[in-house]
């Protein structure tokens, strides 16, 4: 019954400017299917089934709720979506767990190896950062010729100088351009630091990239809601970030979480003129 209400949701919601001119098509929308967690241990299906209705084109896993890599196949192409990403866990994509990853992903179709975080150890210092970054270039040594590609995902310690540099500088500026730059750019904010200045710095490598808001003055702001331009934010991200994905997470909200999604998307759309 919840889902059936939430299908409906996404057919009755329409973009606040449902005349606006489509732009040039380009990056995709997706969903890290984290902004919904909860719903998604309750029914995975139904939350995909859901997503799709309301218009997203992929899904981010950050965590696959017992089933197996068969199983979200299915669950994906039954309506029509694509793994966009996984978030995963630097330890498994080391050692003897770096075949399993492989195989887990190729079967779920999806190439971009995302970290979402890192143990103390491996940010305490900027050798640290150094030796993470060493890792983080021989991961995706090993995965390229599957047709994958290893990254990372900030929070907002990595915009905070350690030893005289901040850490993002320190990580990007050691690993190659294979090593995909997935800027969260509500965590950037909080952590003090714009986006746009890092996309820059860095062309090309901010392949998928974390669409989320944030609000000095209102933690529940939805996309286009808070202090983001994203006007002139999302031109850059896909121009020079060469972005293949818009992914959205939301993490607050005054509405249920699969609601503030909905939200998030229209909003989106509008911002980027697309119906």
């Amino acid at each position: 019954m919840r889902m059936t209400v939430l299908l409906g949701l996404a057919a009755t919601l329409v973009p606040l400017s449902a005349c606006a001119a489509p732009s040039a098509r380009g990056p995709k929308i997706a969903l890290q299917l984290y902004s919904v967690r909860d719903d998604c241990a309750k029914d995975l299906p139904g939350v995909i089934k859901a997503v799709a209705a309301m218009g997203y084109e992929g899904v981010e896993f950050a965590g696959y709720y017992g089933r197996t890599a068969e199983e979200l196949r299915k669950m994906l192409d039954d309506v029509g979506l694509v793994c966009c990403g996984t978030h995963t866990g630097l330890d498994t994509l080391m050692g003897d767990n770096l075949e399993r990853t492989i195989a887990f992903n190729k079967t779920l179709g999806n190439r971009f190896l995302i970290v979402p975080g890192l143990p103390h150890e491996r940010t305490a210092t900027r050798e640290a950062w150094r030796e993470t970054a060493r890792i983080f270039n021989e991961i995706a040594r090993k995965v390229k010729p599957y047709g994958m590609v290893v990254g990372y995902h900030n929070h907002t310690e990595e915009f905070k100088p350690l030893d005289g540099e901040m850490p993002w500088d320190t990580f990007f500026g050691n690993t190659t351009r294979d090593v995909v730059m997935q800027f969260d750019t509500g965590n950037a904010l909080v952590g003090g630091a714009e986006a746009a200045p890092f996309i820059k710095k860095y062309p090309g490598r901010a392949t998928t990239a974390h669409i989320k808001e944030h609000s000095a003055t209102n933690g529940n702001a939805l996309i286009g809601e808070g202090d983001i331009q994203w006007k002139q934010l999302l031109p850059l991200i896909k121009n020079t970030g060469k972005a293949k994905w818009y992914i959205i997470e939301q993490e607050s909200g005054a509405f249920p979480p699969m609601e503030c999604v909905q939200r998030c998307i229209v909003n989106l759309k509008q911002i980027l003129g697309r119906k």
